[in-house]
């Protein structure tokens, strides 16, 4: 079972974690989810289990425990969802509004 770790302390480690949930049962993965351009912790992480009731001992007995000083959350992870794509495919584009400084377009065709 995938489990969700929220309000994490940003001190947290993945080992930490491990450690913590495997007082329960066995641990097959744990991960701490990082910002990409800093490195820095999210504040929250993952923990799979491969026993299904180790696991919800688990989620009930960590769920608002106390780690580094604050409450954690921890819950049975939901699926992650897929986004929905807008027809021009999230990828920006032209908005309209102010279009630069591009001049009065009639003048270009005058029969002069």
């Amino acid at each position: 079972m995938n489990i969700y770790v929220g309000n994490l302390p940003y001190s947290a480690t993945e080992e930490q974690l491990r450690t913590m949930f495997g007082q329960y049962g066995e641990v097959t993965s744990a991960s701490i989810i990082k910002d990409r351009d800093t490195g820095r912790s999210k504040g929250f992480g993952f923990v799979e289990m491969s026993d299904d009731s180790s696991a919800e001992e688990a989620i009930q007995a960590l769920n608002e425990s106390d780690m580094n000083g604050r409450n954690i959350k921890v819950n049975q992870a939901r699926p992650k969802e897929k986004r929905e794509r807008s027809d021009r495919g999230d990828r920006g584009g032209y908005r309209g509004g102010d279009r630069g400084d591009r001049g009065d377009r009639g003048d270009r065709y005058s029969k002069y």
